[in-house]
């Protein structure tokens, strides 16, 4: 059985590949269902990883639980008063200018890289002052670990300062069904053109 570590690495590969030769960068029961349905992803899927993850209602989740639509994703900390409040107005842009046939069939995740603090209840707390809608949104929280691995595949570099804030880049990632990056959004003023038409694509097909 391949460990989360030994994913992790082909992970890296073969996402490190598809982004040189697409320019990406820029542009019980249940948990052997997971494993099952791990072993049909393809090897550049980040539905591969085996770590598990909490959500904002304190359920035990895995990645491979978003497989089956479009999932638009961040990481992010919920103290945030600056960058992250806009990243998520981005994403609620994104959902807003996606039309309804296409809004309820995509998901929207966030996924906190403040492991000290961000718990299921903050996290709970952050979905509700957000209005952020429980269909179509997704909160976890991880360990150290699992959130270092799922940053360095998306591309989102963070770092805790001395007063407890988080220096990290803004990155906003459309994933295919499948798990597999289709395009980044990279920075706080971007167009979001290129993930709305990206969904739409995905949409059609």
């Amino acid at each position: 059985m391949k460990t989360t570590r030994t994913l992790f690495l082909l992970l890296a590969g073969a996402l490190s590949a598809a982004a040189s030769e697409t320019n990406l960068v820029r542009h019980t029961c249940c948990a052997q269902q997971d494993k099952a349905a791990a072993a049909r992803l393809s090897d550049k899927s980040l539905y591969q990883l085996d770590s598990t993850w909490t959500n904002d209602t304190g359920a035990a989740v895995t990645l491979a639980s978003l497989r089956g639509r479009p999932q638009i994703v961040a990481m992010f900390f919920a103290r945030c008063t600056y960058a992250c409040p806009l990243l998520v107005f981005q994403m609620k842009q994104i959902e807003a200018s996606l039309p309804e046939s296409v809004r309820d069939h995509v998901g929207f995740t966030l996924v906190s890289f403040d492991t000290e603090r961000d718990t299921p209840e903050v996290l709970r707390t952050y979905r509700e002052a957000h209005a952020l809608d429980g269909k179509r949104w997704t909160l976890l929280c991880g360990s150290p670990d699992a959130v270092q691995d799922l940053g360095a595949l998306l591309n989102v570099k963070f770092k805790k300062d001395a007063q407890g804030q988080f220096q990290h880049s803004n990155v906003i990632t459309l994933l295919n069904a499948a798990g597999e990056i289709v395009c980044h959004q990279v920075g706080l003023n971007s167009d979001h053109d290129q993930v709305v038409r990206g969904v739409s694509d995905l949409a059609r097909k």
